[in-house]
C-alpha cells in the first residue's frame, strides 16, 4: 500500500511544526515573568508577602491542573483548531491583563493571581498539542517528534529568562500611554511580547495547521476531528481496549519524574545559601547559571535520545533514567565530618561572631568580619536544628548532582510521553494526554511544598533519602507493568515489537 502522498506528507510535517512552535509559547509564558514577578508585586501591591508570591507562581500549575483535561476532552470530539485558539486567546488575554494589574487602587496581588492562572489556565492546550502529534505520527516518528517537542518546551523555559533579561534595559518606569493607561517598562513588556507572540500563533494556526491522522504504520486515517478534509482514507482499526494498568502506571511515572525535578528547581537557592554561605544575590546568580547549563544540557539529551531509544527501546531508556536520577539525588545525601557554617543570629542583629568550627576548610572569599552591621547574614541559620549535627553537602557534590538530574530527566520526560501515545494507539488521546499533564501540573505544586516543609524540618538527609525512597518505588513499578508498556498495535499483534 502507498503510505501516504508527497502533499499529505507535507501538509502533516507542516502541522507538527505548528504545534512545536505553540509548545515553546506555553512554556515561554510561564518562563517569560518568573524572575520579575516578585518585584512587581512588591511595587503594585506592598501588602503582598513571600507566601502569597507562592500563590502567584503555583496558580499557573494549577491552572494547567484544571484545563488540561477540559481542553483535552475538546479535542476528542471537535476540531483541534478550536482548543487550540481558545486556549492561546485566553493566554493572549491574560498577559494583556498582567500588564494592566497596576491600574486598580486596590487588590493589585489578586489582579496578578488571577492573570498567571489564566496563563497556565490557557498553557492546558499543551495536551492538545501532545494528542495531535501522537495521532499525526507513525510509531517510526513518534519517539523523534516527542523529543522534539520537549526539545521545544525545554528551550521555551531557557529562553523566557532570557527574554525577561533583554527587556531590563527599559527599566522600571519605561514608556507611559496614557490613553490606554499602558506603562511599557521592563514589567509588562515580557508580556506583551507573549500576547505578540500568541497572536503570531493564532495566525499559523489558522493558516497552516491541518488534521492529519496516519496509523502505526504511517498510512493516512479518518478522524473525528478532520472536518473531512480527508475523505476517501481508510478508518483506523481501533478494536481492542487500553491496557489501563499501563496507563495508571505512566501517570503514576510522570508524576515522580516532575516531582523530584520541581524538588531539584526549588531546594537549589536555600540548599546552596545553607551549605555554601552564599548571600541571595550569589545563590540566585550562580543557580541561575547552573540551570541554565542543565537547561542547555537537557537540550542536548533530548536530541541524542532520539537515536539512543532506536537502539535500546523507549522502556530501557526510561529504566536508565530514573537509575540516573536515583544517582543523582543519592550522591546529595550529606557524608563526612565538617558541619556546614552556622547562621547564630537574625539578620537585626549580626553584630556576634559567626561560627568559626568550619571557616578553616571554607574559602578565604566566603568568611565574614565579625561586627559587621551592614552584612547579609550567611551560613545555616540555626533557627533549623538540624544545622547543628548535619555534615555539608560540597560543592562537588552539588554539581555532581545537577549534571546527573540534568541528563536523567530529559529522558524519562520523553520516554515517559513517547509510551505512553504508543499504549493508547488509535484511541482518541485528548483526556488521557489532559490526565498526564495534569500529574505533572500536580507533581510541580506539591513538589515545592514537600522539600520546604521536610528540608526546613529535618534536614537535607531526609528530604533526599525520601526522594531516593520514592524513585526506588518507581523502578520497582516499573519493573512490575514492564511488560504491559508496548505499543497498542504491538499488544494485539498487528506489528511486531
Amino acid at each position: 500500500d502507498v503510505v501516504e502522498s508527497e502533499e499529505h506528507y507535507k501538509s502533516r510535517w507542516r502541522s507538527i511544526w505548528v504545534m512545536y512552535l505553540t509548545m515553546f509559547l506555553s512554556s515561554v509564558g510561564f518562563s517569560i515573568v518568573i524572575m520579575s514577578v516578585w518585584p512587581y508585586l512588591q511595587k503594585i501591591d506592598p501588602t503582598a508577602d513571600g507566601s502569597f508570591l507562592g500563590w502567584i507562581i503555583a496558580s499557573y500549575s494549577i491552572g494547567q491542573m484544571v484545563s488540561s483535561p477540559v481542553f483535552g476532552l475538546w479535542s476528542n470530539y471537535r476540531p483541534r483548531r478550536e482548543p487550540l485558539i481558545v486556549s492561546t486567546a485566553i493566554s493572549v488575554a491574560a498577559n494583556c491583563l498582567y500588564a494592566y494589574v497596576h491600574v486598580p487602587h486596590s487588590h493589585n496581588k489578586y489582579y496578578m493571581l488571577t492573570a498567571r492562572a489564566l496563563v497556565g489556565f490557557g498553557a492546558g492546550n499543551v495536551a492538545v498539542v501532545r494528542s495531535y502529534i501522537s495521532g499525526a505520527t507513525s510509531l517510526k516518528e513518534r519517539t523523534s517528534a516527542m523529543a522534539n517537542t520537549s526539545a521545544c518546551q525545554a528551550v521555551g523555559f531557557i529562553l523566557g529568562p532570557v527574554f525577561q533579561t533583554c527587556f531590563t534595559l527599559i527599566g522600571e518606569e519605561g514608556i507611559s500611554w496614557k490613553l490606554i493607561d499602558l506603562q511599557l517598562n521592563m514589567y509588562t513588556a515580557p508580556v506583551l511580547f507573549g500576547a505578540l507572540l500568541g497572536i503570531v500563533n493564532i495566525i499559523l494556526i489558522f493558516a497552516i495547521f491541518r488534521e492529519h491522522r496516519v496509523d502505526d504504520m504511517g498510512r493516512q486515517c479518518k478522524s473525528v476531528n478532520s472536518e473531512g478534509e480527508e475523505s476517501g482514507v481508510r478508518d483506523q482499526d481501533t478494536e481492542g481496549d487500553v491496557d489501563h494498568v499501563a496507563v495508571v502506571a505512566i501517570n503514576f511515572l510522570f508524576f515522580v519524574i516532575l516531582f523530584v525535578f520541581a524538588v531539584f528547581e526549588t531546594i537549589a537557592t536555600p540548599l546552596t545559601m545553607d551549605m555554601y554561605s552564599w548571600t541571595r544575590k550569589e545563590a540566585v546568580f550562580y543557580n541561575g547559571i547552573i540551570l541554565i547549563v542543565v537547561g542547555i544540557e537537557s537540550v542536548t539529551v533530548f536530541m541524542v535520545v532520539k537515536i539512543l531509544a532506536k537502539k535500546t527501546g523507549e522502556r530501557a531508556m526510561l529504566h536508565g533514567g530514573l537509575l540516573i536520577v536515583l544517582v543523582g539525588f543519592f550522591i546529595l545525601l550529606p557524608w563526612g565530618k565538617n558541619l556546614p557554617n552556622i547562621q547564630w543570629q537574625e539578620i537585626k542583629n549580626n553584630s556576634i561572631p559567626r561560627t568559626t568550627y568550619t571557616e578553616m576548610v571554607m574559602p578565604f572569599w566566603s568568611w565574614q568580619l565579625p561586627g559587621n552591621h551592614t552584612a547579609e547574614p550567611v551560613g545555616c541559620p540555626i533557627t533549623q536544628s538540624w544545622c547543628l549535627n548535619t555534615p555539608m553537602i560540597y560543592l562537588a557534590q552539588y554539581i555532581s548532582s545537577d549534571i546527573l538530574i540534568g541528563l536523567g530527566y530529559p529522558v524519562c520526560h520523553v520516554m515517559s510521553y513517547t509510551l505512553y501515545s504508543k499504549i493508547l494507539g488509535p484511541k482518541p488521546q485528548g483526556t488521557y494526554m489532559g490526565w498526564l499533564t495534569a500529574s505533572g501540573s500536580g507533581a510541580r505544586i506539591l513538589g515545592p511544598v514537600f522539600v520546604s516543609q521536610v528540608y526546613t524540618h529535618l534536614g537535607p538527609r531526609w528530604a533526599f533519602s525520601l526522594i531516593c525512597g520514592v524513585v526506588v518505588a518507581s523502578l520497582l513499578l516499573l519493573e512490575i507493568v514492564y511488560k504491559r508498556l508496548i505499543a497498542f498495535s504491538v499488544r494485539y499483534g498487528r506489528m511486531q515489537e
